[in-house]
């Protein structure tokens, strides 16, 4: 009976150390397969990756599952990585559910084993400059498929067809051509294939969709678009013959005719009239506005140095924020670009004179402090020189770090790390214990 009971105690002790090491070999692979693609793949930021580091706490960009087991997601945008995605490398993240490898300037063709990797549901590579044919092996699990503003070519797979668990197809600014595939994709609520060169029919099951997915096919048809050329509406019947109208009638329609004619001739000349007396009052207007629009904006910026702008629509700041980029510091380890900061849930801080404080809550859960700085009318030079100063005076251990910063003509946005419960107030008034870290970002 001892041997017995002694015998099943080691047996459970040979499983537990296979299932141990088992993970831990899985694990290990993941990290061998992100050093491979980081050797392979040239990145204008450091990535801080080491092979004497674990993956899971201190690796940029790098999530892995709940009990630390597999590598699960993998988010590096705008990192600058720059040449085409190495083959047998990220195809082996076998765990891998989230790949975000967006605003890069990632080339040439996508491996197909970075596509079909069975788990991944969700591939965001837009804004880069991948081409060739988008890959016939996508992963079944797919449900968000972002390949917009690259250099795709080629018609869509058929095998998008059966991907049915998507909820988005975002393909557009891209080269793809032929026609659109039948996509009777239950859960589809996201489609954009703008600015293509495809062309035929849309298929019934996306004619729901608006037009703006549409446009910019000049060989696309069918609704929401144009109609096609072959389902033009059928003529009406012929009339019947009509009886020879007598000289009398024919020489009533003629002058009927030529009254019409001189009609339309004089309200032409009328119109024309209008038009010129009005451009002839615009112009006065115009020259009277001039010494009184060129005196007011004098007197604007000989009295204080600030002006208001007129406040700007979402979508013409989204516009703007395309065309510049967030500026990180030295020695930031911050892993996020302006897109992420616009996206964040936002929660007001304070407000002063110069602007209002928010604490920001990106996507990836990292939290940071914005100052946005609204309404100051400064130089991007100038601002870029104070941005410097600020920059080298927060290396004080006292003083919060400035560690990022963005300015557009309207736009001028500060980042700071965010400090848990940390304010002046509480320094002054309620604290028994503060670190040097616990004090306000001004």
């Amino acid at each position: 009976m001892q041997h017995l009971t002694l015998a099943a105690s080691l047996s459970a002790a040979v499983l537990f150390a296979c299932i141990l090491y088992a993970e831990s070999a899985d694990l290990n692979s993941d990290k061998q397969a992100l050093l491979a693609f980081a050797a392979s793949l040239p990145h204008g930021r450091k990535l801080n990756w080491s092979s004497t580091t674990p993956v899971c706490t201190s690796w940029v960009g790098v999530t892995c599952t709940p009990d630390n087991s597999r590598v699960h997601t993998l988010r590096l945008p705008a990192v600058g990585l720059f040449g085409p995605i190495p083959s047998d490398t990220l195809g082996k993240l076998d765990a891998l559910e989230v790949l975000s490898l967006r605003s890069n300037r990632l080339t040439v063709d996508l491996p197909p084993d970075v596509g079909s990797i069975p788990s991944l549901h969700s591939l965001y590579l837009q804004h880069n400059n991948l081409s060739g044919i988008i890959p016939t092996t996508l992963s079944s699990s797919l449900t968000f498929l972002d390949l917009s503003y690259n250099t795709f070519d080629g018609e869509i797979p058929l095998r998008v067809q059966n991907l049915t668990g998507l909820t988005a197809i975002l393909l557009q600014n891209n080269s793809l051509s032929g026609p659109i595939p039948d996509l009777r994709l239950p859960k589809l609520r996201h489609l954009n294939m703008s600015n293509n060169n495809l062309s035929g029919p849309i298929p019934p099951s996306l004619q729901k969709f608006p037009a703006s997915s549409f446009l910019g096919n000049a060989f696309l048809c069918g609704l929401p678009l144009e109609p096609c050329p072959g389902t033009a509406p059928s003529p009406s019947p012929t009339p019947p013959p009509s009886v020879p109208s007598k000289p009398k009638k024919s020489f009533w329609k003629r002058i009927r005719t030529g009254v019409l004619i001189a009609i339309a001739a004089a309200g032409g000349v009328l119109l024309l009239l209008l038009i010129l007396v009005l451009c002839i009052c615009i112009c006065k207007r115009k020259k009277r506005a001039e010494p009184t629009a060129a005196s007011s904006s004098k007197g604007k910026a000989v009295a204080g140095g600030r002006a208001d702008t007129p406040k700007e629509d979402y979508s013409s700041s989204v516009q703007e924020a395309e065309r510049n980029k967030l500026v990180f510091f030295e020695g930031s380890s911050y892993n996020f670009d302006l897109e992420d900061l616009l996206r964040a849930s936002a929660e007001v801080l304070g407000k002063g004179s110069f602007g209002t404080t928010y604490k920001a809550v990106l996507e990836d859960s990292t939290t940071v402090v914005v100052k946005r700085l609204k309404e100051m009318v400064v130089g991007k030079k100038d601002f870029e020189q104070q941005m410097e100063i600020v920059g080298r005076i927060g290396q004080h251990q006292n003083i919060v770090p400035l560690r990022a910063y963005y300015y557009s003509k309207d736009e001028k946005l500060l980042v700071y790390d965010y400090v848990p419960a940390g304010s002046l107030a509480a320094v002054l008034h309620g604290m028994f214990f503060v670190s040097p870290y616990e004090l306000l970002v001004v």
